[in-house]
């Protein structure tokens, strides 16, 4: 396993590389202290690494839209962000950039290991702050009736398919991979996921998978 870490904090960088040896025995590491260095080493070869692990605030840092283009150009890689900031601007802009996951570096060894670990399978890692907070902030009117699937004060609802489609989405699958497990046309796909993002009141695949984690909890 070939991992990339970008954090101007040596000592952090070096915690980092202590806590992912316990994923991965033979993980190779590559160290990078501004962000400029980053996006070179993944220009360079990014889709040679499994991992990607960035700070906010790098040296060079020129905001999210150069995390989106981390995430574009390491398109194969799981990009997670790694940060001080428990800020849910900054949790939600880090998502909608394209990443995998975001690790509050207040977060104890066990949780990082569970997030990292979840990402490895597809999933994406959201710390449980930033769930509660969405909600509360954007689905408060969203109830789960587990008896008649009904989703608020409207109604709304959910069919057994868009439920099962909802879950892939969780496990972060693709259109394509969905269709394929589910046995659909990636077309039939598109319209259940429009209509799940209908019902449940979001906008993208980010805001359902918070709504979707908080509603199944």
């Amino acid at each position: 396993m070939k991992i990339l870490i970008g954090d101007d904090h040596l000592l952090f960088r070096e915690g980092l590389r202590r806590l992912l040896e316990q994923l991965s025995a033979d993980a190779t590491f590559t160290d990078a202290s501004t962000f400029d260095e980053v996006l070179e080493l993944v220009q360079n070869g990014g889709d040679t690494f499994d991992l990607i692990l960035i700070d906010l605030q790098m040296p060079g840092w020129p905001g999210f839209s150069g995390l989106e283009q981390v995430c574009n150009e390491a398109s194969d890689t799981p990009v997670v962000v790694v940060s001080a900031s428990e800020n849910q601007a900054d949790v939600r802009s880090s998502l909608d950039a394209g990443a995998a996951g975001f690790i509050p570096k207040s977060s104890s060894v066990k949780i990082m290991l569970s997030a990292l670990n979840l990402v490895f399978s597809g999933g994406i890692y959201l710390p449980p702050s930033a769930i509660h907070a969405d909600v509360a902030a954007k689905a408060t009117p969203i109830k789960l009736d587990t008896e008649h699937g009904d989703r608020g004060s409207n109604h709304h609802q959910l069919t057994q398919r868009q439920w099962e489609v909802l879950n892939c989405l969780r496990e972060g699958k693709s259109n394509k991979q969905i269709a394929y497990e589910l046995g659909l046309s990636e077309g039939t796909v598109k319209i259940h996921v429009t209509a799940i993002f209908k019902s449940l009141g979001v906008k993208n695949r980010t805001q359902a998978v918070i709504v979707a984690s908080e509603l199944q909890r």
